[in-house]
């Protein structure tokens, strides 16, 4: 095999997997070496297409660009996105392969080892170094047998691994010890160095901590990690993005929580405009009276939109909507704006049900999901012109209805012919299928900007927001912080040495 390897495993959700996995991609990248992540099997309802229109977990994404590298559906070939409390749809080398219940998708992951394991031969072919991500905790002690992404595939792989602590929470060593601990003699070998993650304040406190630590696992601590404001997207349900509520002032924009949101790294980009406030809403009482509502992706449009319709979020929006306020829905949230869901085939809920009736959109789920990168360009209403640039994942299609729609017209036609999304003619309600839309920095700041005017608001919106070039600003600062505060000569040891290129 090629490529050198290193793990990074973590002794909790949300512990920093991720964040550590794309430094090391960025500075092993910046250091000459071209850098692949890779995670077997990754759950999320964030997810990608990739430009041969495969579908991916965001987090690799995040990691490859990173890296620099193109993402590819062999750097997370197995991706699950939860549809329920006890199912998934299961998707594997990009594509799915069907919905099983988690005690099913338990008895037959190992069947999945081969298309593992060939995804990431194909890697260690091209790249010179793989940083593979674990998930969750790797002493979920009723979980660990037959495990295909913590220690067993560190030991498929033969990897070594980093272990990664979040001191932020507290018992940090505690959790370390337990999880060393927890694991059989011949995985506890496989850690070859431990990290502290998201500290703040002055590292000499842990000093003393460290060398305990260190004596009691015999294994070396490579690094502690601050706490530091560096934006790059999360995957991970528990983002702390999803946790802001509160209006902080300027132009009000309020996403919709739906309780199986999907893609909201969608609106990243409202958080970088100054004058701009972004809150993620779930209750009908927090809402209050914004100036942009956003209705997300969902993984179950028909039960999300069933659940705004018990808890009054439905009623109020409409609404806000009839006194003026500005409405747009992505991709399940564009479906529930419409007048129909249909479900013919059961790809949901199935039978039919009312939509929220602010577009004139009908829409009928099928099993075939569409997934596609794709660029167009605004036909009517108020963003005319606009050229725009998202990507496609969903099970459904959604036409307008014949006849007379009131005013309301296509919204955006693609490169490929077809159209896409329904507008209103003054552009306070909008739905599009596109994920990734307001990245497009004229799409973004020809938003704002009459609505920061309406109501008489000043701020950036963000014209020609270049976002990749702010992105890579972003990468090289978490690339500066891994190398400050990790012994990066120490993880090459690790590796068995730098790489031979």
């Amino acid at each position: 095999m090629k490529a050198k390897v290193i793990m990074v495993q973590g002794t909790m959700s949300n512990s920093g997997k991720s964040f550590i996995t794309a430094g090391l991609c960025r500075a092993f990248a910046r250091d000459g070496y071209r850098v692949a992540p890779f995670k077997s099997q990754n759950m999320a309802l964030n997810s990608y297409i990739t430009k041969d229109g495969l579908e991916i977990g965001r987090a690799q994404v995040v990691q490859a660009e990173a890296a620099g590298v193109e993402p590819t559906a062999d750097m997370n070939p197995i991706l699950l996105k939860p549809t329920s409390h006890t199912g998934s749809q299961v998707i594997v080398n990009g594509r799915v392969r069907g919905q099983m219940k988690a005690m099913d998708y338990f008895k037959h992951k190992t069947e999945l080892i081969p298309d593992i394991m060939a995804a990431f031969r194909r890697l260690a072919e091209d790249y010179d170094i793989i940083v593979i991500e674990g998930a969750g905790s790797p002493a979920e002690i009723n979980l660990k047998e037959n495990d295909i992404v913590n220690m067993g595939l560190a030991k498929m792989a033969d990897a070594p691994v980093l272990l990664v602590g979040d001191i932020d929470r507290g018992g940090v060593f505690a959790s370390l010890y337990g999880t060393v601990k927890l694991l059989e003699e011949e995985e506890q070998a496989r850690i070859q160095g431990l990290i502290i993650n998201k500290f703040r304040g002055d590292p000499e406190i842990l000093k003393s901590g460290i060398r305990m630590i260190e004596d009691l696992v015999h294994i070396p601590v490579v690094g502690v990690v601050p706490m530091e404001k560096i934006h790059i997207d999360d995957e991970d349900s528990l983002s702390e993005h999803l946790l802001s509520e509160e209006m902080t002032g300027g132009l009000d924009v309020a996403v919709i929580r739906l309780p199986h949101i999907s893609n909201f790294t969608d609106f990243t980009a409202f958080e970088r405009l100054s004058g701009v406030s972004l809150r993620y809403v779930d209750r009908a009482s927090k809402l209050g009276s914004p100036h942009l509502i956003l209705l997300p992706g969902t993984k179950n449009t028909m039960a999300d939109l069933r659940w705004l319709r018990n808890n009054g979020l439905e009623e109020r929006i409409i609404r806000l909507s009839r006194d003026g306020v500005s409405v747009m829905g992505v991709c399940g949230g564009y479906q529930m704006l419409g007048s129909v869901l249909s479900d013919p085939e059961g790809v949901e809920d199935g039978g039919e049900m009312a939509g929220m009736g602010l577009l004139p959109g009908q829409t009928i789920f099928r099993e075939e999901k569409t997934r596609t990168r794709i660029r167009g360009a605004v036909i009517n209403g108020v963003l005319k012109g606009c050229p725009v640039e998202g990507y496609e994942i969903h099970m459904g299609d959604t036409r307008m209805k014949d006849g007379n729609n009131g005013g309301f017209l296509p919204w955006i036609r693609l490169d490929d012919g077809r159209m896409d999304g329904i507008t209103s003619r003054d552009g306070t309600v909008m739905g599009t299928y596109l994920h990734g839309v307001f990245d497009e920095g004229d799409f973004l700041s020809r938003l704002i900007e009459p609505l920061m005017e309406k109501y008489h608001l000043n701020g950036d919106f963000g014209r020609r927001q270049d976002v990749k070039a702010y992105k890579e600003a972003e990468y090289d600062k978490l690339a500066d912080l891994v190398r400050k505060s990790l012994d990066m000569e120490k993880i090459y040891q690790i590796m068995g040495g730098r790489p031979d290129v």
